[in-house]
């Protein structure tokens, strides 16, 4: 199967394709579904094993709540979901609500440019660097979103 796909006779795609038209019983499917099952348990024993892939994994977890957060926060109404019928105004609101996350966050990396500018000291100036860059650009608190 790899050396198919690596000699390009056939594409992965097209692979899976007919393994999902097949039995579940195939021999194939149950080889590649052990397979997996023997690397999603590598991946368990090395995250209960290791506390920095543990950490970082639940850093992510948070940056990614945390965007989710801001989406909630920047979308309007109740419920906030899109309740448009129309594909077409489904995509525009959407786009809509990326425009104005977009200009949040630029908006607070051009506040974060001014206040580097605005240090003197290279102490200073090091000290704020490490802090922007432990932390993030979405935030939105400061902003009056309902206005």
């Amino acid at each position: 199967m790899i050396a198919s796909i690596k000699l390009k006779e056939v594409t992965a795609s097209d692979l899976f394709r007919w393994l999902n038209s097949h039995s579940k019983q195939h021999t194939l499917y149950q080889a590649l579904k052990a397979f997996g099952q023997i690397l999603k348990s590598l991946f368990i024993l090395r995250y209960i094993d290791d506390p920095v892939l543990r950490q970082a994994i639940e850093k992510q977890l948070d940056r990614i709540e945390h965007v989710h957060r801001f989406t909630r926060a920047v979308s309007v109404g109740n419920p906030r979901e899109i309740l448009q019928a129309v594909k077409h105004k489904q995509k525009l609101a959407e786009a809509c609500k990326r425009l104005v996350k977009n200009y949040i966050i630029c908006w607070n990396y051009l506040y974060l440019s001014q206040q580097l500018m605005e240090r003197d000291d290279a102490v200073s100036r090091e000290a704020f660097l490490h802090a922007v860059a432990h932390g993030s650009a979405i935030s939105w608190q400061h902003i009056n979103i309902l206005v």
